[in-house]
């Protein structure tokens, strides 16, 4: 059966998923959509497929059962300009703070946020998180939902294999430190560049808020303030771009 009114209730369910974080907490489920995240997606974690009428592609192995939009449906759904005809319910994974540091091993990487607000922000800091070899985000309550669909499309996948938590940032810190993790925070009042530091096996980076940079409490926490060089009239970098930046500098 091909769904055809906005009126129908699974229909107004996922719209409500898409735009709001209180219907994803509760119902403990995001959305994703478009080819790759779907089929990139663990088949644990998949509740239900949905597609358009017109979608002419394979469906994800697992043997999931899928629903039908009309075109126009699906369109009024997507926030893509061209939408691939294919989104997906996904259960929200859950990680514990102390069994992700307990975890780290002998080498360790992680990043922590400070109120990071900008979904794309958190989703390409999440992305990178991966390609540096990151073993988790630690995030403040105060961040960007994890589950908007903004955040999801950036992080491109990343999501299902970066470990994150939402956590208070003081319980965090010491609990890093607690376990050999020396902390680094970015901040224009720093000593030493980044690129100066001889880093050791296990380092955290705290990355702060895109107006306000990290806030005095958690600033005073760290072990060592840190700051990127830069040319000409620049000030400061885009949170993302510092957080690649940073990473890489010590993984």
């Amino acid at each position: 059966m091909i769904i055809t009114s906005k009126s129908n209730a699974q229909f107004k369910r996922i719209k409500k998923l898409l735009t709001s974080a209180k219907a994803r907490a509760e119902e403990g489920v995001f959305v994703v959509e478009g080819e790759r995240i779907v089929r990139e997606a663990p088949a644990g974690l998949i509740e239900t497929v949905w597609i358009s009428e017109s979608y002419r592609g394979s469906l994800p192995d697992g043997g999931f059962g899928h629903e039908i939009f009309s075109d126009e449906l699906f369109k009024a759904l997507s926030d893509t300009v061209n939408p691939q005809g294919i989104m997906a319910v996904i259960k929200q994974p859950a990680y514990n703070l102390k069994d992700i540091i307990s975890g780290a091993g002998d080498k360790a990487l992680y990043v922590i946020l400070d109120d990071i607000r900008d979904p794309g922000n958190l989703g390409t800091i999440v992305r990178t998180a991966e390609a540096a070899g990151a073993k988790a985000v630690i995030m403040s309550p105060g961040c960007a939902d994890i589950f908007n669909p903004k955040v999801i499309r950036s992080t491109m996948g990343s999501i299902y294999r970066v470990p994150f938590v939402s956590a208070d940032l003081k319980e965090a810190i010491a609990l890093l430190k607690g376990a050999g993790v020396v902390i680094y925070g970015t901040s224009l009042e720093a000593e030493r560049y980044h690129n100066e530091i001889d880093y050791g096996n296990k380092n955290a980076f705290v990355i702060g808020n895109e107006a306000r940079g990290i806030s005095p409490e958690v600033l005073s926490l760290v072990s060592e303030k840190i700051k990127i060089p830069m040319a000409g009239q620049v000030e400061s970098l885009n949170a993302a771009i510092s957080a690649a930046i940073v990473m890489y500098g010590a993984s």
